[in-house]
């Protein structure tokens, strides 16, 4: 039972100016809620449509469901009340209760006594219904209101308490074990590891990504293969030469620059070898830079799922992120060594049982004779359509009688070789990338945070014995709140039963 402060509209006093704003916000709080019953206290001696207090009371309850009206001062107004009170020209859905006040001195038996009086021997209050007359009826009527409307509150109450204690206890069952002892912690630690491998196992070498439905950077197969497609494509731009001009210029130089005293006609390997190291120092940036790629990656991913599964264990992720970012990073530097050693080879190493070599050489080759032919005829066109190249201009060669022919040569084994050289070189870093990832997956991840947390500066499996404060304030935060939901159920229980058993 609330009293409310009586609505003034004029300043006295020293009160505010906006006396009749603030009270009328209190007001409106208190009867706004649907579980509130709004006792509207009305003078029989005003009108009432007129009252300030009716009009606010329709506001927050046009039907007047929740409304009971109190007509004081009967005994001073008492023509037309029965008229005024059965008419309900104001809506009071829950009825009228006339009274009589206080007057004086008088005690509480006396003034009941006077009002049963009044009401039973005054000629026109005695025509009032015994049923809403009255302070006792007023009071019984009060209860019966405020049981039924509790009554059909109940049931949304226990629904809330019920759907607040679920959330509470199943977020108090998604907090991590409070581990006690160095086995609890081992166990607990074997759990993290085994599950996020088998996670790692699925996005990185199975391509399983139920896990990550909508998070496309974790398709790992499947970046990796775009990264991988991109890298040959890169590659593959090499093979682009600009045929139609200078058309063996190149071959010329370095032929030159690699000449000896010795018997003319004879095919230079170390011409060979410049001219295969010059194509792969242009290329061997990519490799490398692909490297670098794929495991920036890996790492993004491979943290990512280590934070999921043990982020129930705050304690432990920074260990493990330190651990993950470690062997990776000793992951790539070997990569990069090994393909740098790979390209390396490359240079220094002019090597091939790919039968396709010769295939492609004896094609490339089919049209020297041509290549010849236009050099010796001064009356023919040197625009020629040589295999492999397409139309290109070679009379710019005709000075270099002595040292075409070589050229021509060197450039077709070169052109059949660096084919099969960059694929193999493609290739290559693909099985390494392959066989890092899945060494990765399987052994070396659970050493390296095994030995992480086993080092003393990294803390030693009794950091997992260590709760951080936050979660042990969430933890009793979680405990008191749903001890007191259960207390409140069994409260509210009790007064269900109590109102069941009144009604009956």
């Amino acid at each position: 039972m609330v009293d409310l402060p009586g609505i003034t509209r004029v300043p006295v006093h020293g009160q505010p100016d906006d006396i009749y704003e603030q009270i009328s916000a209190i007001i409106m709080e208190y009867i706004r809620p649907e579980e509130s019953i709004i006792l509207n206290v009305l003078a029989a001696t005003v009108d009432f449509p007129t009252c300030e207090s009716i009009r606010m009371s329709r506001r927050v309850d046009k039907t007047g469901l929740r409304t009971l009206a109190v007509v004081t001062k009967a005994d001073k107004a008492p023509e037309g009340l029965l008229d005024k009170v059965m008419a309900d020209d104001v809506n009071i859905g829950l009825g009228y209760v006339c009274v009589r006040n206080r007057i004086g001195d008088e005690s509480y038996d006396e003034a009941r006594k006077k009002e049963a009086k009044l009401f039973e021997t005054h000629p026109l209050l005695s025509k009032i219904d015994k049923y809403i007359v009255g302070i006792p009826v007023l009071a019984q009527k009060l209860v019966q209101i405020q049981a039924s409307i509790i009554a059909k509150c109940l049931p949304e109450i226990v629904r809330k308490i019920n759907d607040k204690l679920s959330a509470n206890i199943s977020e108090l069952n998604s907090m991590p074990q409070n581990l006690t002892s160095v086995p609890e912690a081992v166990s607990a630690l074997m759990q993290i590891i085994g599950s996020s491998v088998e996670s790692l196992r699925k996005v990185l070498l199975r391509g399983e990504f139920e896990e990550y439905p909508d998070d496309k950077h974790m398709h790992c197969t499947a970046r990796l293969a775009e990264m991988l497609n991109q890298c040959a494509q890169e590659l593959q731009k090499s093979l682009e030469d600009n045929y139609k001009d200078n058309f063996l210029m190149e071959e010329i130089r370095v032929l030159e620059e690699t000449r000896g005293i010795g018997l003319p006609n004879f095919l230079p390997r170390a011409a060979f070898l410049i001219i295969l190291q010059e194509k792969v120092n242009e290329i061997s940036g990519a490799p490398v830079e692909f490297i670098s790629k794929v495991w920036e990656h890996i790492e993004t991913v491979v943290v990512a799922v280590l934070m999921r599964h043990s982020e129930r264990y705050p304690q432990l992720e920074s260990s493990t992120r330190r651990a993950a970012q470690h062997l990776i990073a000793k992951k790539k530097d070997m990569s990069v060594d090994r393909v740098e050693e790979i390209i390396e080879m490359e240079k220094i190493i002019d090597y091939t049982c790919d039968p396709e070599y010769l295939t492609v050489w004896g094609k490339l080759m089919a049209s020297k004779n041509l290549f010849l032919d236009v050099m010796n005829n001064y009356s023919r066109s040197t625009l020629i359509t040589i295999d492999g190249f397409g139309e290109v201009e070679v009379g710019h060669l005709k000075p270099f009688p002595s040292i075409r022919d070589q050229a021509f040569d060197i450039k077709m084994r070169i052109t059949a070789y660096w084919k099969i050289a960059l694929k193999r070189l493609v290739d290559c870093v693909a099985l390494h990338i392959l066989f890092s990832v899945k060494n990765l997956v399987n052994k070396d991840m659970e050493t390296e945070i095994v030995n992480e947390l086993m080092d003393p500066h990294g803390g030693g499996l009794e950091r997992l014995l260590e709760e951080s404060p936050s979660v042990a304030i969430r933890r009793e935060r979680l405990n008191k709140s749903i001890k007191l939901l259960k207390d409140s159920k069994e409260v509210v229980a009790r007064v269900m039963d109590r109102i069941a058993i009144n009604t009956d």
